[in-house]
C-alpha cells in the first residue's frame, strides 16, 4: 500500500499554526517528532516513484529535502517561532539548490499545496531564462497555456516586475513572462485529498505535468556541454 498522510499529521500542523510558542511546542515534541517521520516517509516513497520520470529525484532522500520547522526571527517583525508546515523541495543538487524544482507544502486547514517551476534565481540565471523565454515563447506558451496545465495550476504564478524588464520593449509579445520573478505552477491540495489513499499519485501526476516547465526553465541554466 502506498505511503499516505495520517489525520493526525493535518491535525499537529493545524494546532501548531494555532499555538505557535516555545512553550507549546516543548509540550508536543512528541506529536512533531511522530509527523515530521511520517513526512519523510511519505517523500522517501515519492522519491522513489519520481525516479522513473525525473532524474533530480535519484540518490535523495526525504529528510535531506526538508526544511526546518524553526523559523529564522531574527529580521522579521514576524516573531513566531515555528513554521506552521511541512515543506520539502527536489531538485538537482537539493533542497538548497537555485535549479527549477518540485516543492510540496503540507499544512492545515486545507492550506496544502504542491508547485514546481524556479523561484527568485540570481540575476544572471534571471536573464538567461528570461532571454530563452524571448527567444522560444511559443514554445513556452506551448507548456504554460496548454489545458492539461491550466486545469491543474490555472495561470502561471510568481511576482512581477511593474515594469519592463531591461533589455525588452514594452511591445515584445511575450512581455508578460518577461515580467517575472519567478515562474511558477500552483497546485491547492485540500485537506480531504491530502487525506486519500491515493495522494501519493496525486502528487506524483502533478510533479509529471510540471515536468515540461522545469525542463524548460533549466535547460538555460545549464552549462554548455565543451
Amino acid at each position: 500500500m502506498p505511503a499516505t498522510i495520517a489525520k493526525s499529521t493535518l491535525t499537529f500542523l493545524t494546532d501548531l499554526a494555532e499555538h505557535n510558542t516555545r512553550e507549546w511546542f516543548n509540550e508536543h515534541k512528541g506529536r512533531y517528532e511522530a509527523a515530521r517521520k511520517a513526512y519523510i516517509n511519505f517523500l522517501d516513497e515519492l522519491l522513489q516513484e519520481m525516479q522513473h520520470f525525473e532524474p533530480a529525484a535519484r540518490g535523495q532522500q526525504g529528510k535531506d529535502l526538508v526544511f526546518r520547522i524553526y523559523r529564522d526571527v531574527r529580521f522579521s517583525n514576524d516573531k513566531r517561532p515555528y513554521k506552521d508546515h511541512f515543506g520539502a523541495y527536489i531538485a538537482e543538487g537539493g533542497r538548497k539548490s537555485v535549479l527549477p524544482g518540485y516543492y510540496i507544502h503540507l499544512a492545515g486547514n486545507n492550506n496544502s499545496f504542491l508547485a514546481g517551476g524556479l523561484w527568485y534565481p540570481p540575476a544572471e540565471q534571471l536573464k538567461a531564462v528570461r532571454q530563452e523565454i524571448d527567444y522560444n515563447l511559443d514554445g513556452f506558451t506551448g507548456i504554460v497555456e496548454a489545458e492539461g496545465f491550466k486545469s491543474r495550476f490555472g495561470a502561471l504564478q510568481g511576482e512581477q516586475l511593474k515594469t519592463t524588464p531591461k533589455g525588452y520593449d514594452k511591445d515584445n509579445p511575450a512581455i508578460n513572462y518577461l515580467r517575472h520573478k519567478s515562474w511558477n505552477g500552483i497546485m491547492p491540495l485540500p485537506d480531504e485529498l491530502v487525506l486519500r489513499n491515493d495522494f501519493l499519485e496525486v502528487v506524483l501526476a502533478g510533479f509529471k505535468a510540471l515536468k515540461p516547465l522545469n525542463d524548460f526553465l533549466t535547460a538555460p541554466l545549464r552549462e554548455p556541454e565543451s
